[in-house]
């Protein structure tokens, strides 16, 4: 097969051959993973220790606090404000075939 600049080694389009199939764990990432999970308890005690020793500075007792609260509630969802101009409504705008094109060719021009 002649170089193409393609670093996998196959040409461009030519679909994926080998590998694991879609939705197979990584054994590697789940021999891991179930070794950490022997540590769950103590991890957690460690995290609660931490926590309640005010010896500790201020930031590692936060940080315990986090992770106890993501491991137990799960992490907090972060709230996502979208608007328009002037805080107004997003507005859509329809574009014709022929506006995209010249959208495209200007784009394309300026690099």
């Amino acid at each position: 097969m002649a170089a193409t600049g393609n670093a996998v080694g196959r040409r461009k389009g030519a679909p994926k051959t080998g590998g694991r199939k879609k939705g197979t764990p990584n054994k590697s990432t789940a021999d891991v993973k179930a070794l950490a999970q022997n540590y769950t308890g103590q991890a957690i005690e460690t995290l609660a220790s931490i926590m309640g020793d005010e010896s500790m500075p201020a930031a590692a007792r936060v940080a315990a606090v986090k992770e106890i609260l993501d491991r137990g509630h799960g992490k907090s969802s972060q709230a996502l404000e979208v608007s328009g101009a002037g805080g107004g409504p997003v507005l859509g705008a329809m574009v014709s075939p022929a506006q995209l094109a010249e959208a495209v060719r200007s784009v394309r021009s300026t690099y």
